[in-house]
């Protein structure tokens, strides 16, 4: 018989602040990776998000395969979500032609559907009920969206509202901010605040990508989005090192 405390944990880390800190990092690197396969290789966007898409579904089929909570999968996974969420929006927003804006109410509706089909199936959408491979799926695929949704947000502040990528990372920033003092100085629903804030940290990520690979004369720092992408990887490996993550206790 296994022990109970196995069944009491989840497959998804504790969210704690050093969660939120590689989730930046890892959306981060999302956006130089995706762009490093889509425009440095001149794949094209249909291209790269078909090989992200491919690397997407195989990581999520181990993770929801793994009896257990392992971190480099995890955040292999969310790697996975990110790139391909990259590539994914670049392709809508610009391939087919339908805008950041566009892009962004086509994103938000199917994220919303995600969420009210989960619910309506499971009865929630917490983080901590994530332990079986239907909330699982569930959970990969809102995530998914969430990251695709996060690139069409962060290019249409930076690029369509104007703000550059310093200004688009003050805005997401400060409402990431936002989100934090609700959580501490509130009793709003944790469930809420927790994917408002996996939802903002995409945009966050994505216009601090653009900023370090993008051109001088774009506002951005030029730098090569290989030797970024693997700073960013080196970061994470590193935090995931020295920062031994836990399982999330299940709710039930």
């Amino acid at each position: 018989m296994k022990n109970t405390s196995e069944h009491a944990l989840s497959k998804v880390p504790e969210v704690t602040l050093i969660f939120w800190i590689i989730k930046i990092a890892a959306t981060t690197l999302g956006e130089t990776a995706g762009d490093a396969v889509s425009m440095s290789m001149n794949l094209g966007y249909l291209v790269g998000t078909l090989i992200f898409a491919a690397l997407f579904f195989a990581a999520v089929s181990v993770q929801i395969r793994a009896r257990a909570f392992h971190p480099l999968l995890y955040w292999s996974t969310i790697i996975a979500t990110t790139t391909v969420g990259t590539t994914l929006a670049d392709f809508a927003d610009r391939s087919l032609g339908i805008g950041y804006a566009g892009g962004a109410l086509l994103l938000s509706a199917l994220l919303m559907a995600s969420l009210a089909i989960w619910y309506r199936t499971l009865g929630t959408v917490s983080v901590g009920a994530v332990g079986t491979p239907k909330a699982e799926g569930f959970y990969w695929l809102t995530i998914m969206l969430s990251q695709t949704l996060g690139t069409a947000l962060g290019d249409w502040a930076a690029d369509s509202a104007g703000m550059g990528y310093g200004g688009a990372a003050l805005l997401f920033g400060g409402l990431l901010a936002l989100v934090v003092a609700v959580y501490f100085w509130t009793s709003v629903s944790r469930t809420l605040l927790f994917w408002a804030a996996f939802i903002l940290t995409r945009p966050l990520g994505a216009v601090l990508g653009d900023f370090l690979d993008k051109p001088v004369a774009a506002g951005g720092l030029a730098l090569n989005r290989y030797s970024a992408s693997a700073a960013l990887c080196a970061f994470i490996l590193t935090s995931l090192l020295v920062f031994q993550q836990k399982a999330a206790q299940r709710s039930h």
